[in-house]
């Protein structure tokens, strides 16, 4: 119980994960009445049906909007911690988090990482991609459900996310690999349109080009 140990306010162990399973995750939030879904690579392995590979972390997203009615959800059973120029430090009650996009969630303030949650931007009724705002869509096609009724963020979406989290080395942008192999597991199933949509979305924030671009024309 969290009485019965010290509260940390500040966390540095970054790898100490044991991530939840899909299903659970999506048991803590099926009672939640906001949008929400499955993120990162466990998204595009719902969608495909199958394992690819394994994930290190468990990823949801939630609109950033929603972040108090997430907060009183969780406050009984977890603890929060808000992610920010490298540091892990508890997200307080009354604290509204309008620059930080990732909280990671665990059972107390000395228990391995379970989840981790990521706030989307939106306005009225469009997401709003936040490395390029002029990408935008209807909120109502970012999620799909599978056959388990678990929610996901929609395959095209999610690799706008992973295709625009570059690094840069010597002046040339890298892609993670493990975000360029979920990349081509996933592209043999991508329609027309989300095809010519994601290659659209690295065009306006890439206007040097980008690797996967010849892969989706």
């Amino acid at each position: 119980m969290e009485n019965k140990r010290e509260v940390i306010r500040l966390r540095t162990d970054y790898s100490n994960w044991e991530p939840l399973p899909v299903q659970e995750v999506n048991s803590i939030f099926s009672g939640i009445s906001i949008d929400w879904g499955i993120a990162g690579g466990w998204a595009l392995d719902i969608h495909l049906g199958r394992k690819t590979r394994n994930h290190s972390d468990t990823d949801i997203v939630v609109f950033r909007e929603d972040q108090h009615v997430v907060y009183q959800h969780l406050k009984n059973d977890w603890t929060l911690f808000k992610a920010k120029d490298g540091k892990l430090s508890l997200w307080s009650a009354d604290e509204y988090l309008d620059s930080i996009n990732s909280v990671w969630v665990s059972r107390d303030s000395q228990s391995p990482w379970a989840f981790e949650i990521m706030f989307m931007d939106s306005e009225q009724d469009n997401w709003i991609y936040r490395r390029e705002k002029t990408v935008q869509e209807a909120r109502v096609e970012l999620f799909s459900t599978d056959e388990n009724n678990v929610p996901y963020l929609n395959p095209a979406i999610q690799l706008l996310y992973k295709g625009g989290a570059v690094l840069y080395k010597g002046g040339a942008a890298q892609i993670r690999e493990k975000d360029s192999q979920d990349f081509l597991a996933v592209l043999p199933t991508l329609s027309v349109k989300e095809k010519i949509w994601l290659k659209e979305s690295l065009k306006r924030q890439f206007s040097m080009g980008h690797s996967w671009i010849p892969h989706l024309e």
